[in-house]
């Protein structure tokens, strides 16, 4: 179902996925709170010899579900994970469990960055920050490209300067 919104703008679902190499990222981001989640009831177990036993199974536990959310969660995310760029708006749609839906018409733009961290760059990703005179804040499109974040930083730029208004 699409409608028009504010200023005209249509509501419609999204087009682009995100980079497929964004499912790792998050599983290495998973994996790494897990082991580090996982490494403190061990190492309190290590330490505190009576209640060593129930440390060590929390331990377990923990590495057991964190290991199962890291297989599942993110080809899941993946799959419902959308953004596209027109002319008039950003439009994102996130999350695997509490969908949210954003638009930010051109003219409420008043920044856009890209973030790339360390496991971002080794995977070769970006995300892209656009900030709005919204209370909501700002948008994130994390997980693509860093080159198509590159681009579309720049093209938002350059869309948004031709765009009337203030972004207030």
């Amino acid at each position: 179902m699409t409608t028009t919104g504010e200023g005209g703008i249509r509501l419609r679902p999204p087009n682009h996925p995100l980079n497929e190499r964004v499912v790792g990222w998050w599983r290495t981001r998973s994996l790494i709170v897990t082991v580090l989640t996982a490494a403190v009831p061990a190492v309190l177990g290590w330490l505190i010899e009576p209640a060593r036993g129930w440390l060590y199974a929390a331990a377990a536990a923990l590495a057991v579900l964190g290991s199962i959310e890291a297989a599942a969660v993110p080809p899941w995310r993946y799959r419902v994970h959308r953004w596209e760029v027109t002319d008039e708006a950003v439009y994102v749609r996130t999350g695997a469990f509490l969908q949210q839906w954003r638009i930010a018409p051109m003219s409420r733009i008043q920044t856009v960055d890209t973030v790339r961290g360390p496991l971002e760059r080794g995977f070769r990703l970006a995300t892209l920050t656009v900030t709005t005179a919204s209370s909501k804040g700002e948008i994130k499109i994390e997980g693509l490209d860093h080159e198509v974040a590159a681009e579309l930083a720049e093209r938002l730029t350059l869309l948004t300067r031709a765009t009337p208004g203030d972004a207030t």
